[in-house]
């Protein structure tokens, strides 16, 4: 049960509960979306796993499926519930279900105006764009066993932006030149904005082999630094030890990270649920941290 809101998740049998499933998606997908009824209901739907979200009066007011095929779908939220947690609180329980079954991935296709939200769960864009009931789509994937292997700006974009949802306190970045396409996208600097003004006592380390070039690019994560200089801390890389280190990658305090062995490419590994290796990155970070210089600079500039 969320006590704030007053709803709860639970997994219900298909048969038993197919009246209340439908009546929220035939509210948003049918009414509300006008997607034909004949397409919104499948053979599938019997052999899904199904969770319904429901209000502190028994209401049905959310509703969303797995599929054999391992597929999260028909995820549907009604209106005057949405921004409340409750799509989040499904899709946890659909992740939850498959991390029970052992599955090594899960995939969607999520509507477009619904892309950044799964974002934010660690789904990465698999393919074009394409329409589906007359609604344009994204096919999105989640890893659930083992690193993801990353070899795209979207898909770094899209892990980068996980990570920083993810983190609770703290998010270290060890970067080049703050990766112009990466650093500066506008749903990471969502990401990051939201972490640094929403999570009490947030701190966010940002390691530099350079400086200066950022500085002149006006990189947004300055700027930001600069109106938030309690949560941000700039530092650059001078100890010889530390000059020729080549990769670059972001961790969370939770089980995130994203590592690249070459700093200038995207291509990399990254997860989510990882949290050996997300430790071992914010100790080495601590250590090429700790012989670092502070990024005076930046603070010049109203830091």
């Amino acid at each position: 049960m969320n006590a704030a809101q007053a709803y709860h998740v639970e997994a219900v049998d298909y048969a038993t509960a197919s009246a209340s499933l439908h009546e929220v998606r035939d509210a948003v997908f049918v009414q509300e979306q006008q997607v034909p009824r004949e397409l919104e209901r499948d053979a599938l739907d019997p052999l899904c796993h199904h969770v319904l979200a429901r209000d502190s009066a028994g209401h049905a007011i959310g509703a969303a499926r797995l599929t054999p095929d391992h597929r999260i779908g028909r995820m549907a939220v009604l209106p005057t519930w949405r921004g409340q947690g409750v799509g989040e609180a499904m899709l946890v329980a659909l992740l939850d279900e498959a991390l029970r079954r052992h599955w090594p991935d899960v995939s969607l296709h999520a509507q477009v105006s619904a892309e950044a939200f799964y974002t934010r769960h660690g789904f990465l864009p698999e393919g074009d764009r394409f329409l589906e009931a007359g609604i344009e789509h994204q096919g999105m994937r989640r890893t659930l066993s083992g690193p993801t292997t990353i070899a795209h700006r979207a898909e770094a974009v899209a892990i980068t932006t996980a990570i920083v949802a993810q983190a609770r306190r703290t998010l270290v970045i060890c970067s080049r030149a703050l990766d112009p396409g990466l650093w500066d996208a506008p749903l990471v600097m969502d990401a990051v904005r939201r972490f640094a003004t929403h999570q009490t006592g947030a701190q966010v380390q940002v390691l530099l082999q350079d400086a200066g070039t950022p500085q002149r690019m006006l990189a947004p994560l300055i700027g930001l630094g600069q109106r938030l200089p309690s949560v941000f801390a700039f530092r650059e890389v001078q100890d010889p030890v530390d000059l020729p280190y080549t990769a670059a990658f972001v961790a969370n305090d939770d089980q995130g990270y994203y590592h690249r062995p070459l700093g200038h490419r995207f291509d990399g590994e990254a997860g989510l649920m990882h949290a050996g290796r997300a430790r071992q990155l914010r100790e080495e970070f601590t250590q090429m941290w700790e012989r670092a210089r502070p990024v005076t600079e930046y603070r010049a500039l109203g830091l």
